[in-house]
């Protein structure tokens, strides 16, 4: 990898919001993930992700998820029981036109179910996006 593509492989974790000492818990993960993007995380936060069975209290959750996969509501209600006050779960999805692809209206449909909400969409590689939800704020 080129310093320009490791250099722009970092700011894609940086603009998720990673920043070092991070927690970052992983669901999903499977042999079609971003290993790049991965290692980007790992290499900004300073710890490798957390997998499923994992129990410390995470700053955020990264969230592989695919058409099929199962109910996206119930995934993400088990995503939040570790997740500390204030984190961030970033749901990716493969891009449209990809094996797997879920529509945006799936993720924006399921979210508030689960007691989130969609707040920005990026790119984060030639076949991954991602959707940044948060915790509604109970007032």
């Amino acid at each position: 990898m080129s310093e320009a593509d490791a250099a722009t492989s970092v700011n894609v974790a940086e603009k998720l919001g990673f920043k070092d000492g991070d927690l970052i818990q992983e669901f999903g993960y499977d042999d079609d993930v971003d290993f790049d993007l991965r290692d980007d995380i790992e290499d900004l936060t300073g710890s490798e992700l957390l997998d499923e069975d994992d129990h410390d209290v995470v700053d955020a959750v990264i969230f592989w998820w695919r058409d099929g996969d199962g109910d996206l509501v119930d995934a993400l209600v088990d995503s939040l029981t570790t997740l500390t006050e204030g984190g961030v779960v970033w749901v990716l999805t493969p891009k449209s036109g990809r094996p797997g692809y879920v529509s945006p209206s799936d993720i924006q449909d399921a979210a508030p179910t689960a007691g989130l909400h969609c707040t920005t969409s990026a790119g984060v590689s030639k076949d991954w996006s991602a959707t940044r939800l948060v915790t509604r704020k109970n007032k």
